[in-house]
Order: C-alpha cells, then sequence, then structure tokens
C-alpha cells in the first residue's frame, strides 16, 4: 500500500512539473510575440524614417543578403540587399521630400517557425518626385525574419489603390486609373483585386443562394 501511494505521488509530481513546463514554455512564447511583435513595428517605423530623411545606413541596416522588395506593378524591383541599396538610389535620386505614415499593422507569427512573421502594413504617403507633387495610399505585404536575436525584411511586396498628383486626386480616386505617377496610368492594385470586395454580397444573400 505504501509503495502503491509513493507511486502515485511520483505521478502526481510528473503531471504537475509537466504542465509547469507548459505554463513556462507558454509564457516564454506570449513574451517572445509580444517583444518581437514590438521590434517588428519598431523595424518598419525605422523604414519610413530612413526613406524620409535619406538615411542610407539605417535603410540598409533593415534587410540581409537574401531580402527584396518589388511592387506589384513591376516598376520597383530589388534582389539582394546590393540590388535594393540600388534600387532605392534610383528613387532617391528623383524624389524630393517625401512623408511616409503608417496606420494599421496586421502582424502573424509563424506556429511553426519563431523566426519567422508576415504583415500587411497600411500606409499614406506624399512625394515630390520630378518636381511633381504626389500622394498616394498603399499596404505592404511583408515576410519578416529573425536573424542573431534581430528581425529584417525578408521581403516587401508594395501595392498601391492610388499614386496621383495632388490635383488629381478628387477624380482619381472615383477612377479604375489610379496609379498616375508615371507616364502611363495603371490601375490600382487593389481592392478590386480581393475576393472578398468582389464577392461580399453573397454573406447578405439567403443560404440557399450563396456561392
Amino acid at each position: 500500500m505504501k509503495q502503491y501511494n509513493e507511486m502515485q505521488v511520483n505521478v502526481c509530481n510528473i503531471c504537475e512539473a509537466t504542465i509547469w513546463e507548459k505554463n513556462v514554455t507558454d509564457i516564454e512564447t506570449r513574451l517572445d510575440r509580444l517583444e518581437s511583435r514590438a521590434e517588428i513595428l519598431a523595424l518598419i517605423s525605422h523604414y519610413c524614417k530612413a526613406c524620409d530623411d535619406r538615411d542610407v545606413p539605417l535603410l540598409r541596416s533593415l534587410f540581409r543578403q537574401d531580402s527584396w522588395v518589388r511592387s506589384a506593378d513591376g516598376r520597383m524591383k530589388g534582389e539582394g540587399l546590393e540590388g535594393i541599396m540600388q534600387m532605392y538610389r534610383k528613387r532617391f535620386e528623383v524624389l524630393g521630400l517625401s512623408v511616409h505614415w503608417t496606420h494599421d499593422t496586421v502582424v502573424t507569427f509563424d506556429p511553426a517557425d519563431p523566426d519567422r512573421a508576415t504583415g500587411e502594413v497600411f500606409c499614406h504617403a506624399e512625394a515630390v518626385r520630378n518636381q511633381q507633387v504626389l500622394v498616394g495610399s498603399l499596404r505592404y505585404e511583408d515576410e519578416y525574419r529573425r536573424r542573431d536575436g534581430k528581425w529584417y525584411f525578408a521581403s516587401r511586396l508594395l501595392k498601391f489603390l492610388y499614386y496621383v498628383p495632388v490635383q488629381s486626386y478628387a477624380e482619381a480616386l472615383a477612377s479604375p486609373l489610379r496609379q498616375r505617377g508615371y507616364e502611363t496610368p495603371l490601375p490600382g492594385d487593389y481592392p478590386e483585386s480581393l475576393p472578398s470586395w468582389t464577392g461580399w454580397v453573397q454573406h447578405y444573400q439567403p443560404e440557399d443562394q450563396q456561392a
């Protein structure tokens, strides 16, 4: 009987230890994600500052050799660290003042990899390009990686809702051709391309009529 009781105690101790270890692991994971989210938000802010201040060393520090930056319209394309920096050099050469604001940011951590996350960053921008004042609204679709304890941009894909001369803003916003920063106007990258934008009405139809 005594041996049986001792076995029960040992089993209980093992169970309690397992629960304690799980709780510690859960707390550590939650804390890591909170700290990582703050670091990723700082990374995004540093990007805006680097672009607006023309802070080339700061901009370089945000990427790695395997990073890339592209725009959905194909006009921006930087592959690898040096390719990214040369792309921004060409942009800085034609840009005057610029202001980038980031608003809402959705960060999603990879449950299978604590050193990887993705993000969607909502942004507005004002810029002078080739002496023309432009305003824009865009989203960045990001992938973030952590290496040596530091988060960086693995990739950034820019998608424009609009990018237009300031005097054309009111008219352009009602047009599908909302990318007008260059000679040939192009359609906005979104929201028309989003399934939710084109299919929202089905959620308000009777169930037997839903797609």
